[in-house]
């Protein structure tokens, strides 16, 4: 008889773990936090998981402690006597961490990586990392999903003429190419210049916007800097529209404040961070039914890259 699937999420990642579960067509699992009055925390397994597959969701977002969760969640879970343990991270955190850029600092991405194996994980699914090679870090399987798969159809509800892609800076050509080449269109690239982290002191463009309506693609948001210069940049040299599809909102320090004042016609990003900044410039797109379709599909043992034809 085959292993029951049990859902479970950590405390910033319920919202999305309660749609998952309904979009699996199931209630999220029971479960609780003992905080101690010096900041300790204990999760706990309000329910039997015995001999079950065990689904943990939550983004490792900062602040740690959210690491930290699912960190004990894993450890509890294999202690409980789960038969798999499957850590869904939809926003791998410290993944911007995945190489020695300059001496002496740690590849945290490769010790997130060794820190989840060892609290026992069986298997990672996660969405648009920072690095593919990050998936080399682990020596357990990772599903490494694609946020293509919620934003194309949106993309097609807009009907754009001359649409053109872009890539915010020169890491992100490989994302402009693949949307482009789906639409049988082109691709232009921001090349900027950082003075230090999160500050940008030049950026020049690498193609023709003219007349175009373009969409600026990348993995994260954080401070918006890089993207509200980007969209400047392309409206500068002739582009009638730009927008931005981004995965991973983390919208820090003064970000939405640099989105609401930048040129950007709109914002669109997914649900694998909590929504804490509202905007009318911001649409959210869920991923629930894309995690719930790749954790039936495990269930059924079916294939996973057939999702992503893109």
């Amino acid at each position: 008889m085959a292993a029951k699937v049990k859902i479970f999420a950590g405390r910033t990642s319920k919202y999305l773990g309660e749609k998952i579960a309904q979009a699996y067509g199931t209630e999220l699992g029971k479960m609780s936090v003992i905080s101690f009055a010096d900041g300790e925390f204990q999760p706990s397994f309000d329910e039997n998981i015995r001999g079950t597959d065990v689904f943990l969701i939550q983004s490792t977002f900062t602040p740690a402690d959210n690491l930290m969760e699912l960190l004990m969640m894993i450890d509890a879970a294999r202690r409980a006597s789960a038969r798999t343990i499957v850590a869904v991270i939809p926003y791998f955190g410290f993944a911007r961490q995945d190489r020695k850029d300059k001496p002496r600092v740690s590849i945290a991405s490769k010790l997130v990586a060794n820190l989840l194996m060892a609290a026992g994980v069986n298997r990672i699914i996660t969405l648009d990392l920072h690095a593919d090679q990050i998936q080399g870090f682990f020596d357990v399987p990772v599903d490494h999903l694609y946020a293509s798969s919620v934003f194309i159809p949106y993309i097609k509800t807009l009907h754009l003429d001359n649409l053109t892609f872009a890539s915010p800076d020169t890491g992100g050509t490989r994302r402009a190419g693949s949307y482009a080449k789906f639409f049988h269109t082109d691709f232009v690239i921001c090349y900027k210049h950082r003075a230090k982290p999160n500050e940008i002191a030049k950026m020049a463009l690498l193609g023709d916007v003219k007349g175009k309506n373009v969409i600026l693609l990348d993995d994260i948001v954080d401070t918006g800097g890089t993207l509200c210069k980007a969209a400047k940049v392309l409206m500068e040299n002739g582009a009638d529209s730009v927008r931005a599809m981004i995965t991973h909102p983390l919208l820090s320090s003064n970000a939405l404040e640099n989105i609401e004042n930048s040129t950007l016609e709109e914002l669109i990003v997914t649900d694998t961070i909590p929504s804490q900044k509202e905007s009318p410039k911001i649409k959210i797109i869920t991923t629930a039914d894309l995690f719930a379709e790749v954790i039936n599909r495990l269930k059924k043992k079916e294939s996973i890259s057939s999702l992503f034809k893109f």
